[in-house]
């Protein structure tokens, strides 16, 4: 794109669509999305530099915050949208290049302090990347890493579940540390945390399948399947359904009955139109 059409651009509108099409999971929309706002930064820092250089005025762009967080969060964004994709070599890429913004020039104090942020999304990032892609070997030091950072605590118990189920894992030490902690996720009630808290949950019913502890998975994917429908996302309620039709014909007839009173509670908000529109919150670990 031709940096007189970059310009014209409002970068605050293109950080909208990118947590739109985070929330719809739409990962090749994302990729787009963000390589047009990482052009927009670099175009407008590249002009800032030269008008510097030659001695005149800077240009003012009618932006919200300053230019470094642009920078970040396209990489951000596409970083998110490689590991859903499960190519994690490129996820991992992206997260090096948000965790050292420091490379800008003339950051300033608030620029300072989101380089900082950003950095310390990196760190945690990468953790999750590297135990999705199967480094098994990190996982006493993710322990410890979720224990000194409690907020990340929600979406890491989930990515371990995640692991566990890809590699066969054996976590119930891992998951008996952090039981006081995870008793409360249910608490939870913006959407963000709520679509991790379904992240979990899923995973959570899909490791105690593969333990054999069926009434256990089959509690664990019905609240699944109630979160799904509360985010109102087509996608996770089909698929946790398909894994609840798949573990329904070996519980019992009461665990059954209990599974058609959640379809039908389900179906009835739909008919009567009793379901609120869900937060506009987005599942991104980010800073405003």
């Amino acid at each position: 794109m031709r940096p007189s059409i970059l310009k014209l651009l409002n970068p605050d509108i293109i950080v909208e669509m990118l947590e739109m099409a985070n929330r719809l999971e739409d990962w090749n929309k994302v990729l787009n999305t963000a390589g047009i706002l990482h052009s927009y930064a670099q175009c407008i820092y590249e002009e800032r530099q030269y008008h510097k250089a030659k001695g005149l005025p800077v240009p003012l762009m009618d932006m919200q915050r300053p230019l470094v967080y642009y920078f970040g969060f396209s990489h951000l964004m596409r970083g998110i949208a490689y590991q859903k994709q499960q190519k994690y070599d490129e996820a991992r890429e992206m997260i090096y290049r948000y965790a050292e913004l420091g490379w800008m020039e003339d950051l300033g104090v608030e620029g300072e302090t989101i380089a900082e942020e950003f950095r310390g999304l990196a760190r945690a990032n990468l953790y999750m990347v590297d135990i999705l892609s199967g480094k098994n070997g990190l996982l006493e030091e993710y322990r410890c890493f979720l224990q000194d950072h409690p907020e990340e605590l929600l979406p890491g118990l989930g990515t371990i579940l995640q692991a566990a189920v890809d590699y066969g894992l054996d976590v119930d030490d891992l998951l008996h540390t952090f039981a006081e902690q995870s008793a409360g996720f249910g608490d939870y009630e913006d959407a963000g945390n709520l679509s991790y808290y379904l992240n979990y949950c899923y995973h959570l019913a899909l490791y105690h399948k593969r333990g054999g502890r069926l009434p256990e998975a089959m509690d664990w994917m019905m609240q699944a399947l109630r979160l799904a429908h509360q985010s109102r996302h087509d996608s996770n309620f089909k698929r946790c359904l398909a894994s609840f039709e798949a573990l329904r014909g070996k519980v019992t007839a009461e665990e059954s009955r209990r599974y058609d009173e959640v379809l039908a509670d389900c179906l009835a908000q739909v008919v009567l139109g009793l379901h609120e529109p869900p937060d506009a919150g987005v599942q991104i670990r980010i800073f405003s």
